[in-house]
């Protein structure tokens, strides 16, 4: 995951880009909601009462997590991990920080710290590093298309 930050960070020298036939959000917002995905459910799994966790089969999680890759344009992001301010590089910078930190946090956590998915439903320890893996790289991927655009 402190690659994909790294990755994240690389990609504020380009933070103004934006390729509607890609997105219609610029680079910034991609960096910003990662970070906000990031740094919320660390945040969760660390409140989380691991024994309050009840696992349940989901198809859609199941399928996602399989194939490796989320579809774009079939999610719609929560407000939670949506800017309502302007999203500055300094903003941005503040968060990097934060998410540095919280995702160094996940190795003392127990396995059934827990967060609940809008679409997967409850995802304890390892699938919720698996989900935030895949969801930085499928963000990561509109960044280099907006870039490369």
């Amino acid at each position: 995951m402190l690659n994909q930050i790294k990755k994240l960070e690389a990609a504020l020298a380009h933070a103004d880009a934006l390729n509607t036939k890609v997105s219609a959000a610029n680079v910034a917002w991609h960096i910003d909601h990662s970070l906000r995905v990031i740094i919320g459910i660390c945040n969760t799994l660390a409140n989380s009462n691991p024994a309050e966790y009840k696992w349940k089969f989901s198809l859609l999680r199941t399928v996602i997590m399989f194939i490796g890759r989320m579809p774009r344009g079939k999610g719609k992001a929560p407000k939670a991990v949506v800017a309502t301010d302007a999203i500055t590089t300094q903003s941005i910078t503040e968060q990097l920080i934060k998410a540095k930190q919280a995702i160094q946090q996940l190795d003392t956590l127990p396995d059934n710290s827990f967060f609940k998915h809008p679409y997967f439903g409850l995802l304890n320890l390892k699938p919720s590093i698996e989900f935030l893996h895949l969801h930085t790289k499928h963000h990561l991927g509109i960044i280099d298309d907006i870039v490369r655009g």
